[in-house]
């Protein structure tokens, strides 16, 4: 099913408001396996006047954002129905709730907010529970080259609710009286796995032998989304067929993060962490501090970017950063143990390493750092990774790195 959205509004194309309802609308339609093939941003004003005619022709579902308010620029109503030949006429019940939401706001409704109430004939009006500008279904036909049509409101605030409430059943039905199967997405979140190698082994498991399914990968903080669309037999048993060969990477099937998980993990073991951060300058802790819940599990933080501050806070040794370097396992080693014994938490995760540009040596270049992780009752574990890259990516692989690997020691997988 080929959907498309085209988006209204110069404030658009100029950068003063970002668009999210792309995006927005993309998840919901994911949840029923459906995907936007094509979207286009046009200027306030005439602008949909070029593109609604081709979008027509090539799509199954058109979905026009923005357009629909009370001023002289708001023309989406008028382009779309003048194209496909309808009139508009005024809608009486809307004429009165329109009056009605905006004396309830203590103004007083003028000639030109009846503009909002004008319907295409023989459209469905969609409900605004939010705002004045309600949202109209346009059912296909011969005008319509068989599209649907959907005109919707731009701010999300009301979109999104309409579009949830409203035009997902419609879009439903629809896909049920043309026979069609409902398809369904189901997400899995990786972790400690890149996307080339998890995308490359998965290739070579044969997969589509379950039948016929679209697959799709997406990075995201932390990890990689594998993403199965297709009939709910097929999906679920390549989902579950991929969760069990990367279950060790294998986060979670719902919308999360590795922070959440990390704290979700901790709070069902009534488990604890602290962190000892050098490099990454205290987002590790601000990434658990981020999540709901999360004073549960984290008691304190300690950034501890100077070498005398090492020595100072968690008892790492001069000997140690003479001979060995801030940048080392030994130093670490010594940052995550001092780090477990000084907060008495369960588990302990430290970092140092070097951002740059500037610092690195042909031994320890530009993007080396030592991550360790300790707990109570275990064994210290650090190991080096390098990360080439600017300051701020750098300090991110490092933070959600070494999250991962406090989410893997705290299940037991370290």
């Amino acid at each position: 099913m080929n959907i498309e959205v085209i988006n209204t509004g110069s404030e658009l194309l100029i950068g003063q408001v970002i668009n999210t309802n792309v995006g927005r609308l993309g998840q919901e339609l994911l949840s029923l396996g459906l995907s936007i093939n094509r979207q286009i941003t046009v200027p306030d004003g005439e602008g949909i006047k070029d593109v609604i005619g081709e979008s027509i022709k090539r799509s199954d579902i058109v979905l026009i954002t923005g357009g629909l308010g009370p001023t002289d620029d708001d023309l989406t109503r008028e382009m779309v129905s003048e194209h496909i030949g309808l009139q508009l006429v005024e809608d009486g019940v809307l004429v009165d709730s329109i009056r009605r939401r905006i004396e309830s706001n203590g103004s007083k409704m003028r000639k030109i907010n009846r503009k909002q109430a004008m319907v295409p004939v023989g459209a469905v009006v969609l409900h605004n529970a939010n705002g004045t500008a309600p949202g109209l279904y346009i059912k296909p036909s011969d005008r319509t080259e068989g599209a649907q049509i959907y005109l919707l409101p731009g701010p999300p605030r009301e979109l999104m609710p309409i579009f949830q409430e409203q035009v997902i059943p419609l879009i439903k039905n629809s896909l049920m009286e043309h026979g069609m199967d409902v398809p369904v997405c189901v997400n899995a979140f990786f972790s400690g796995i890149g996307e080339s190698e998890l995308a490359s082994r998965i290739d070579d498991m044969n997969l589509y032998e379950e039948g016929d399914f679209d697959l799709g990968y997406c990075l995201k903080p932390g990890g990689v989304v594998v993403r199965c669309i297709g009939q709910p037999s097929t999906v679920n048993r390549a989902s579950e067929i991929i969760r069990e060969a990367f279950s060790d990477e294998y986060i979670s099937n719902v919308h999360t993060s590795l922070p959440r998980a990390v704290v979700d993990e901790l709070r069902q073991r009534e488990q604890s962490v602290a962190i000892a951060e050098s490099c990454t300058g205290g987002l590790i802790s601000s990434l658990i501090t981020d999540v709901s819940g999360s004073s549960k599990v984290f008691g304190v933080g300690y950034v501890t970017y100077a070498n005398n501050a090492k020595e100072e806070t968690l008892d790492v040794s001069n000997d140690d950063l003479d001979d060995f370097g801030a940048v080392s396992e030994p130093v670490v080693k010594s940052m995550v143990e001092g780090c477990l014994e000084k907060s008495d938490a369960d588990h302990a995760v430290a970092v140092s390493g070097i951002a740059g540009p500037a610092g690195g040596t042909v031994e320890k270049p530009v993007g080396t750092v030592f991550i360790g992780i300790a707990s109570k009752g275990e064994g210290t574990y650090v190991r080096r990774y390098c990360y080439s890259s600017d300051r701020l990516i750098f300090k991110e692989k490092v933070s959600m790195t070494a999250l991962n690997l406090l989410r893997k020691r705290v299940v037991g997988l370290l």
